[in-house]
């Protein structure tokens, strides 16, 4: 049987649909954190105006609350950044990926690690955040004092999962230096890899399929070759792109019709949406792509969406959001985003 070939429009709605970005959503926000596969958090009021593009009524304190009463979770997980997620997700998340980290960073570090034992490391860590929560620059000390190089601390979450424990991390506190251990801050967990690897397949679909073996892996920091197998393993649909490329879904996800409108949606920095695992929807296209990840804006550009695609970059200073558009706009369009603009500007200052 011929799979069905989806085009690029379609599949730019799909993942608009899934990422909640066709129309803002009434679901809970942890139910809405699943949907998305969470939110990359390298600074952290992109998870809050993430949420707020995409949740009907989201206040900052909704969020704020969830990290606090452990619904959820911001720990360092896909790719080695930092993410917002539901506290199952994170149990999963972090299974599935936990090998697939350590082994990338043992590689990347080989020239400096010499004869450190990573599992004496994690030993200490451990020990030292047993009874709770610490500041990242203490745990830094205390591996020195324990006669640790320098390297040991940023390996050490890579061997004992670690969570950013609020007030850290959050709107009113935007640094997420207070660590604490995931057992203790959200009890023990039995998750397995397979388990977490069939679990961020399935999450990865869900919040941005279809998609191929290489975006899901990529997005993931995966090799392809470890979720092959997995990905063989369930049972889902399949379709291909312009170009022939196998694509995966789960069966009976939503592929919205290209024709419904994409209303104008502003994008927090390192949304996930816009990295290279996305690219074949066109969220992001490539003639910008330079202007929002470069050498000298490590942080990425917040951006806004014109008709399902990267249109401008924003910025907010002084009560204002301001926008910088890579392009002319229509003055409907614009009226469009200027009115979106004020809302974003009224919610930065609530």
């Amino acid at each position: 049987m011929t799979e069905r070939v989806l085009s690029a429009r379609q599949l730019n709605h799909a993942l608009l649909a899934r990422q909640l970005l066709l129309g803002r959503s009434k679901s809970p926000l942890v139910k809405a954190l699943e949907q998305i596969a969470g939110l990359q958090t390298q600074y952290a009021p992109s998870a809050y105006i993430g949420l707020w593009t995409r949740l009907d009524g989201f206040r900052r304190e909704m969020l704020t609350k969830a990290l606090e009463e452990k619904r959820a979770v911001q720990a360092t997980l896909m790719r080695v950044t930092i993410h917002v997620v539901s506290k199952r997700d994170f149990f999963l998340f972090a299974a599935g990926v936990r090998n697939a980290r350590r082994q990338w960073w043992l590689r990347a570090q080989k020239k400096a690690l010499g004869n450190l034992d990573m599992d004496a490391v994690a030993g200490k860590v451990q020990k030292f955040l047993a009874d709770g929560p610490r500041r990242a620059p203490d745990l830094q000390e205390f591996l020195r004092k324990e006669g640790f190089p320098p390297i040991a601390f940023s390996g050490a979450g890579l061997w004992v999962d670690l969570v950013r424990v609020p007030p850290s991390g959050t709107w009113e506190r935007r640094r997420a230096d207070l660590l604490g251990l995931a057992d203790w801050w959200l009890g023990p967990s039995k998750a397995t890899e397979d388990e977490g690897l069939k679990h961020v397949v399935r999450r990865y679909l869900g919040g941005f399929g279809p998609a191929s073996l290489d975006d899901i892996a990529g997005w993931a920091g995966l090799s392809p070759t470890t979720l092959r197998p997995v990905v063989l393993r369930l049972k889902l649909s399949r379709f291909r792109d312009e170009r022939g490329g196998e694509l995966f879904d789960l069966p009976g996800a939503p592929l919205p019709n290209p024709d419904t409108p994409a209303p104008v949606r502003f994008l927090p920095t390192w949304d996930a949406n816009l990295l290279v695992h996305a690219r074949r929807t066109q969220i992001l296209p490539e003639r910008y792509r330079p202007l929002i990840f470069t050498t000298k804006n490590p942080q990425s550009l917040g951006t806004f969406l014109v008709d399902g695609a990267v249109a401008g970059g924003w910025t907010y200073e002084k009560g204002r959001v301001h926008l910088w558009p890579f392009a002319r706009l229509s003055r409907a369009v614009r009226k469009q985003l200027d009115d979106e603009a004020d809302r974003l500007a009224a919610f930065q200052t609530s």
